[in-house]
């Protein structure tokens, strides 16, 4: 499995994701999940995938290879949103060669990817492209993407993020999710490569890779884990009394009423079996001959 997450913010780009893949309990690989493209002072690009393996790392060979699809490619492009275009159409390609075969083996065409950059003279941008080449970008409004096993790391960001979080702010919200994701789901797990890309560099200044023995990922296991316990401990229980206006629990609801009880009736007599009497002159179907 996967996670991975990209954050598009006022200020520029935050890319995090974890490096596991596995066929099985007993199959577990690592494989850098993250790509950058750039040209010095022109363009900037990360591609974070997940998926099938084999699909993915297919596609990522064709843009590294510079291969020019409808003649473009993402050296030569002149927005990020066609560079989005490029990779969609890379992903056809791949799937115009292999999904016959994966058909006949039983194995889903699964691409999904997240892709982010800047051209010099335009804002910094985000995609979600999906395995049929289509995709979507963040907006202010919606600032981020995930792919992969999501929804573990997903409460944290939409409780804290905003598109002014500054980057910071941000990289410590993207790595408390993605602790959150590796402490409920074992498909997930470090090395975590992070990229924090400020706006209008087109390079990337802060790349690095996080481990176990990394201070800060440390820390940060730690202390939430210990924060969410307090938050928790912090919270008062619920009041069954009514004494406590502020903690009642009893409080009737507004659109519903108590949910019903159905009791069995007080005092109702046991059903007993009913017999029919027999007519005069007729003679009981039980009796046997002698």
């Amino acid at each position: 499995m996967t996670y991975c997450v990209g954050l598009c913010l006022k200020d520029g780009l935050v890319f995090l994701s974890d490096t596991r893949t596995n066929a099985g309990v007993d199959q577990i690989g690592t494989f850098r999940k993250m790509s950058l493209f750039q040209k010095d002072g022109d363009r900037f690009f990360a591609l974070m995938s997940a998926g099938n393996l084999a699909i993915t790392q297919a596609v990522k060979e064709i843009l590294l290879q510079g291969q020019l699809i409808n003649g473009k490619n993402l050296w030569n492009v002149e927005n990020t949103h066609d560079a989005a275009v490029v990779i969609g159409n890379a992903i056809k390609q791949v799937y115009d060669r292999d999904h016959k075969a994966l058909e006949k083996a039983g194995i889903d065409f699964n691409c999904n990817l997240i892709f982010g950059g800047q051209v010099k003279g335009e804002r910094p941008r985000l995609f979600n492209i999906y395995s049929a080449g289509n995709f979507i970008e963040t907006t202010p409004e919606t600032c981020y993407f995930q792919i992969g096993e999501s929804k573990y790391g997903k409460p944290i960001l939409d409780r804290v993020l905003s598109f002014d979080t500054p980057l910071s702010l941000a990289t410590k919200c993207a790595l408390i999710s993605m602790d959150s994701t590796i402490n409920s789901n074992i498909s997930v797990g470090l090395p975590l490569d992070l990229l924090v890309y400020e706006k209008n560099t087109l390079q990337a200044n802060k790349l690095v890779t996080l481990d176990e023995s990394n201070p800060y990922f440390q820390m940060i296991h730690r202390s939430w884990g210990e924060k969410l316990r307090d938050a928790f401990n912090s919270i008062a229980e619920p009041s069954w009394s009514g004494t406590s206006p502020s903690r009642s629990i009893t409080s009737p609801a507004k659109k519903m009423g108590v949910i019903p009880i159905h009791r069995s009736a007080k005092g109702a007599n046991a059903s007993k079996p009913i017999s029919k009497s027999i007519p005069k002159g007729k003679k009981s179907s039980s009796k046997q001959k002698a």
